[in-house]
């Protein structure tokens, strides 16, 4: 049991259950995949929509790193408002902005218009999931029932889903209506998240932080710092030596301004001061670096190096969502953080192995194998990276704290992404292919090390009352 500590922002609109209050999932769910479901939707309309402008992929791709920019720095952002204001406001103002993303990417005259949408769109879905985290634990404080495990993993799971029918879903809606159908689409799933949200979740009082404001200059300064980094990385090379310079003065000057004003942005010294958080984050990137890689990295291979079409190249994939997701679905209403990240980092290392066992002439059983494998880390990580971050986050924080968890998993692509691009400077072939893995290995090394000396997390799930 947990105890019931004073709320900041208490419900004070209606009654409530005695139990986790079960109306509150649907706006949560809803709400959380808004996110996933438009990164995935883009992939299968990158060629159509460049068609459409005269546009090569240089450009398109933009569609896709604007996503990532806009929500790896909206994520803590809007999180820490979501701390600050309450969940209510910050998700109908998200949601809402989703729609009006979706209005002009259908209207957009040009590209430029369309990248500018889904920058919107990108700010727009940040707000779900700090909110939806910021609910879990006021549920959990308000009830003094610790018992958020099956909560997450719906979160997590449905994300998960979303992800993989995403390009079907978006390949669906180009052939009924273009490829604005998958903007158009916002819309429906915006209106249904307000009325939801409208209907379910509470009214709070913002927190004594709200009434002295917002830390707008260091959130600028946050916002500046994470831009330039993920820029770099994006492409990283000699000619763009100043984005690393403005990292560094972004920083500095980041830190500085944390570390003197009152209420912070992000409390540098009690972030500081949790190495078991830290160490969290610092397995998200590792993790997600090593999925992206793979992501990335083998289905290039398999259309280039292995000559299969983009169809069968995805079905080759389908063992990797298929594991992952009946691994989230069969372990997610427990929590065993230690172990799911020992196993998980384990066959992480295992997969990446096997990789480099593929080769042009490699049996098919090999080819889904080795998906199938990886797939399982996928589903064990992500979950347990989720449920230790709302164990050792600051109750008052956990919006923000769970924002910053998504922006090091966007970290974690880009940095896949410049790996891909460093390993294949011309085409996916074999050699390039069994590189990255070498890559993904001491990733995954790298995550089993963080794991092992780490006994924290065996104590992080409370004792039964």
């Amino acid at each position: 049991m947990i105890p019931r500590p004073a709320l900041r922002a208490g419900r004070t609109s209606r009654p409530s259950p005695a139990g986790f209050d079960r109306r509150l999932i649907a706006p949560m769910v809803l709400g959380s995949v808004l996110n996933p479901i438009n990164s995935s939707m883009i992939a299968v309309a990158l060629v159509p929509i460049g068609i459409a402008f005269g546009a090569p992929p240089a450009e398109t791709v933009w569609l896709v790193s604007a996503l990532y920019l806009a929500t790896a720095v909206g994520q803590p952002v809007i999180g820490r408002l979501v701390d600050t204001y309450g969940p209510r406001r910050l998700y109908l103002t998200g949601t809402a902005l989703v729609g009006v993303a979706g209005l002009l990417g259908a209207l957009a005259p040009s590209l430029g218009a369309l990248i500018a949408a889904r920058v919107l769109l990108g700010f727009g879905t940040s707000a779900a999931y700090p909110a939806a985290m910021r609910l879990t634990r006021s549920e959990a404080e308000r009830t003094g029932r610790d018992s958020p495990a099956g909560v997450l993993a719906a979160l997590a799971v449905a994300a998960q889903t979303v992800a993989v029918v995403g390009p079907a879903l978006g390949g669906l809606l180009i052939g009924l209506g273009g490829w604005r159908a998958v903007f158009t689409v916002n819309v429906p799933l915006s209106a249904a998240c307000l009325v939801l949200g409208a209907l379910w979740l509470p009214r709070t009082r913002p927190s004594h932080g709200g009434r002295r404001g917002a830390d707008l200059p260091g959130m600028a300064l946050f916002a500046a710092m994470l831009v330039a980094l993920m820029l770099f990385l994006m492409g990283p090379r000699l000619e763009r030596w100043y984005l690393p310079l403005l990292v560094a003065a972004a920083t500095a000057a980041f830190a500085l301004r944390e570390l003197r004003t009152p209420d912070p942005f992000i409390d540098l010294r009690v972030l500081g001061g949790n190495g078991p958080l830290l160490a969290t984050y610092l397995r998200q990137f590792l993790a997600y670096t090593t999925s992206y890689a793979f992501m990335y990295g083998y289905t290039q291979w398999l259309e280039q190096g292995r000559g299969l079409s983009a169809a069968t190249a995805g079905l080759v994939l389908l063992p990797l969502s298929a594991t992952a997701l009946t691994v989230s679905a069969l372990t997610g209403r427990r929590e065993a953080v230690r172990a799911k990240l020992l196993t998980g980092s384990a066959l992480q290392f295992a997969g990446s192995a096997a990789l480099l066992l593929v080769g042009a002439g490699s049996p098919a059983w090999l080819l889904l194998g080795v998906g199938a494998l990886l797939g399982v880390p996928q589903g064990l990580v992500g979950l347990a990276a989720q449920n230790a971050l709302y164990r050792q986050a600051d109750p008052e924080r956990i919006a923000s704290a769970a924002g910053l968890l998504r922006t090091f998993m966007y970290l974690g692509a880009l940095g896949a992404s410049a790996a891909t691009a460093a390993f294949y400077p011309h085409r996916a072939d074999t050699a390039g292919l069994h590189g990255l893995a070498l890559f993904m290995l001491a990733g995954s090394a790298l995550l089993l090390a963080t794991t092992v000396p780490d006994r924290s997390l065996g104590r992080l799930t409370p004792r039964k009352a």
